[in-house]
């Protein structure tokens, strides 16, 4: 199957603010029809803003985490219910930071997945390796079981990205390797087939990891590679909108 819709999704991270909306606007008038699917997920307090910004756009919008839980005593937390009534359709779940910040396993991930996909949220689950279990010869296992650990099996395909992020290459301005990308997001994609049948087969594999303008094109040209999970270049509508052309021409 080679019709997946193509996916172009920034990560703001911790970053942003009423005036940096701007670069939304911005974003929105230079790619009022794109090619391909672009979603922004900014910080929880812009959520909201941004999706009444983008209401006539074909902009998505998204948030980077959910509480498993629909409600109750997490004080801070945010569920996925919250996240849709404030114009979110997607989430990102189990990003790097987050297993390593706030101590989330592929069971916890597993839990929000569920949560996500009962409030009608495409959930981004992230998976990757760091560099000492890459350099272990680790990698490929270590994926396999976060993949296999963080999808439950009652959610559908539909409801479904991933995200592979070498934990090594996030913010640090390293890339994988054109053949270590290859070689992961076919892995990735196999393991999907496997679990999920031929709905495996339409699920959308991201590649994330410092992708910028400069080497988005080579990146997108990679089998399996169905767009990015941008971080730090997400933030301007220029970077953002250089890879989102990439992407259309791949």
């Amino acid at each position: 199957m080679t019709d997946r819709r193509k996916l172009a999704a920034g990560n703001w991270k911790m970053n942003g603010a009423e005036p940096d909306l701007a670069e939304i606007d911005a974003l929105a008038t230079a790619h009022p029809a794109p090619g391909v699917d672009v979603l922004v997920c900014p910080p929880a307090p812009l959520i909201h803003r941004m999706a009444q910004r983008l209401s006539e756009s074909t902009i998505d919008v998204g948030g980077q985490d959910c509480h498993a839980a629909a409600s109750g005593a997490h004080t801070g937390d945010i569920s996925a219910a919250m996240l849709l009534d404030a114009g979110a359709y997607y989430v990102i779940l189990g990003h790097s930071e987050r297993r390593a910040d706030h101590g989330e396993t592929s069971a916890d991930v597993a839990a929000k997945v569920r949560a996500a996909a009962d409030a009608r949220l495409v959930s981004i689950v992230c998976v990757g390796e760091t560099l000492a279990e890459r350099e272990d010869g680790k990698a490929l296992s270590v994926v396999g079981a976060q993949l296999a650990g963080s999808l439950p099996d009652d959610v559908t395909p539909e409801m479904l990205v991933i995200a592979y992020e070498p934990v090594w290459a996030i913010g640090t301005g390293k890339v994988a390797s054109i053949s270590d990308i290859a070689e992961m997001h076919g892995a990735i994609r196999t393991a999907l087939v496997d679990r999920f049948g031929a709905g495996g087969q339409g699920i959308r594999i991201l590649y994330g990891g410092s992708v910028k303008p400069g080497n988005a094109a080579e990146i997108f040209a990679v089998p399996d590679v169905d767009g990015a999970l941008v971080g730090g270049a997400s933030l301007t509508a220029e970077d953002f909108g250089a890879i989102i052309t990439a992407l259309e021409a791949a």
